[in-house]
């Protein structure tokens, strides 16, 4: 039985449709219910829902054979892992965003807000930029508003609520995408099968990007 962890939500529900589509359905995923794990055993397949910062560690973990997650996922927690394939949605990038009056003063340490504490600390030291961290969980963008923060370190999708906040983007540090994992046990154990899974991900890709 191939384990696989989905993303809770849109995400995960576009994923499942191209497992689908690669011949890894599993028809009771599909009912209105509470369930959390659902199997096909004629197709060798279990999928089970996970909030999607988690599904790294199911599959790291070796609870998950596979799974798709966020790029900044990945590099924020740097999972062991194989990732073996960009799915080429859930784009966003990864930035840095200030005030609009905002000047960055080199001479003194810049206060960072961010959820991405690694990334944030990787991106800035290859900067030789000098840093306090600030490790937030909630809304990232009232820090710089409050004073609390200089610049944010956080996912953009369109920039709407920047906008509304009076924050503006200053630098891209990294796009973001989704991308499919592997347990590097089960990539070797179970090849054949995560193969053909990644192969008709691939194509399916690769036609929705011509």
């Amino acid at each position: 039985m191939l384990n696989v962890a989905l993303p809770k939500g849109r995400l995960g529900e576009k994923v499942y449709a191209m497992f689908e589509k690669a011949g890894f359905e599993c028809p009771s995923i599909k009912e209105n219910n509470r369930k959390l794990i659902f199997e096909n055993p004629e197709k060798g397949v279990r999928y089970f829902w996970v909030k999607p910062s988690d599904v790294a560690i199911y599959v790291e973990r070796g609870a998950a054979d596979i799974g798709v997650a966020g790029k900044d996922i990945l590099l924020e927690y740097e999972p062991d892992i194989y990732e073996l394939l960009d799915l080429g949605f859930g784009k966003c990038r990864m930035a840095v965003a200030a005030k609009a009056d905002f000047r960055d003063n080199p001479q003194r340490t810049l206060k960072v807000a961010t959820k991405f504490s690694n990334i944030a600390k990787s991106y800035y030291t290859a900067l030789g930029r000098d840093i306090d961290i600030i490790h937030l969980n909630g809304s990232i963008e009232i820090a710089p508003i409050l004073g609390l923060s200089d610049v944010i370190v956080d996912i953009v999708e369109t920039g709407t609520t920047l906008k509304e906040n009076n924050l503006q983007v200053t630098e891209t540090i990294v796009p973001i995408s989704a991308r499919l994992i592997a347990n590097k046990s089960s990539f070797k154990f179970k090849n054949e099968q995560i193969e053909a899974i990644a192969k008709s991900l691939a194509q399916q890709t690769e036609e929705k990007n011509d």
